[in-house]
């Protein structure tokens, strides 16, 4: 509380408190690799696909409402759901079809190398019943917002702030990958998030109340420039 003359100011966090681990959990220091990958960005740039901010933001802008962005959210709250129901067939029917939807074996790398890398960090720092539950659930490679669903369910986070900050680390992944590629800068970059923060929020409510009867995507672009980028010549990324 602050007191000046004739003015008392009660000063609150901006932030509710139970969301906090998910600033940890999708920041660049948690060991995940995510900067390791730039989702096939790294082929568009080098096609001329992407040169600068207009076309990173309207790239972006379709994984979000064609793309990636919009299953991978959609996935995302099914696994919430599931964990925080405790329904290990449902948990089992998310993690079976995230792992499966992958469009190319780097897409696949993608998300389930920071997917198990999440449970392992999460289980060693974070443990919770639903991410021990997952890993009997399910036996195979845990894709990312599987993971990253499970163990926010099992902390008591709210789905749309799980969805919204996985939507904000999703799109600034992908904007720092291109920066490192070299076509925008660092102002660039926040121009684009600030222009994209409408989308991920338009995103992050159609995922709240979806089912997996909602996935579907046609950002067929994206999927080749994933494709392609496994046999590039020279490459920094791994997807």
């Amino acid at each position: 509380m602050i007191t000046g003359t004739g003015t008392t100011i009660t000063t609150t966090s901006m932030a509710d408190a139970g969301s906090l681990p998910l600033m940890v959990w999708l920041s660049p220091a948690f060991p995940v690799g995510a900067f390791a990958y730039s989702h096939g960005l790294e082929w568009a740039v080098e096609q001329g696909e992407v040169t600068d901010a207009e076309t990173c933001r309207g790239w972006i802008a379709d994984l979000l409402a064609f793309g990636s962005g919009r299953n991978d959210a959609v996935l995302l709250a099914a696994a919430w759901r599931a964990a925080a129901a405790r329904d290990d067939a449902a948990l089992h029917a998310a993690a079976e079809l995230a792992a499966a939807l992958q469009p190319s074996l780097e897409r696949r790398l993608e998300t389930t190398a920071q997917g198990n890398a999440f449970v392992t960090a999460v289980r060693a720092a974070w443990p919770t019943e639903t991410v021990e539950r997952l890993k009997g659930a399910w036996d195979g490679d845990v894709a990312y917002p599987v993971a990253l669903g499970t163990a926010a369910a099992g902390h008591g986070i709210g789905l749309r702030a799980t969805l919204d900050a996985f939507l904000l680390g999703f799109v600034s992944n992908i904007v720092s990958a291109v920066v490192r590629l070299g076509p925008i800068g660092q102002t660039d970059g926040q121009r684009i998030l600030a222009a994209l923060m409408p989308a991920i929020a338009e995103t992050a409510a159609f995922a709240e109340a979806s089912t997996l009867d909602d996935l579907g995507a046609c950002a067929f672009r994206s999927d080749i420039a994933s494709m392609r980028h496994e046999t590039q010549y020279t490459r920094l990324f791994r997807s």
